[in-house]
């Protein structure tokens, strides 16, 4: 298990065809040898698990990586599920540059998101 930061951008949509790399997220979360999250390696790091959350005309956020029954998200201000932001099947996803995750964002829209990194972890996320 190794803590990674992974940073996503806007695949291509009806709005961005091209997608967006001014609107994604970067993220550390734990990747075991295949690239598959690692719920073990979360629990024993879920602070060290951040997310930064940047598009354009709107402020920055930052919140949590949380790991609910089965399923993974972005959690912004704590006990407050309202804001949370669910990783379409995370749990079953191998997370490699290239490839794409679905995030259902604040506004209710599920979008897809390249990866278009995966780096370790600096020693300060």
């Amino acid at each position: 298990m190794s803590l990674m930061t992974i940073r996503l951008e806007l695949g291509r949509t009806r709005e961005f065809p091209e997608g967006d790399p001014r609107h994604g997220y970067e993220f550390v979360a734990p990747l075991d040898l295949h690239g598959h999250l690692d719920a073990a390696g979360w629990r024993a790091y879920k602070d060290r698990c951040v997310v930064r959350s940047f598009r354009p005309g709107a402020e920055q956020r930052t919140g949590k990586l949380r790991h609910v029954g089965q399923g993974w998200r972005f959690d912004y201000v704590p006990n407050d599920p309202d804001d949370d932001e669910p990783l379409f099947k995370l749990d079953r996803h191998v997370i490699a540059p290239g490839l794409y995750l679905t995030v259902k964002e604040e506004d209710g829209e599920q979008r897809p998101f390249k990866i278009v990194s995966v780096q370790p972890a600096s020693v300060t996320a």
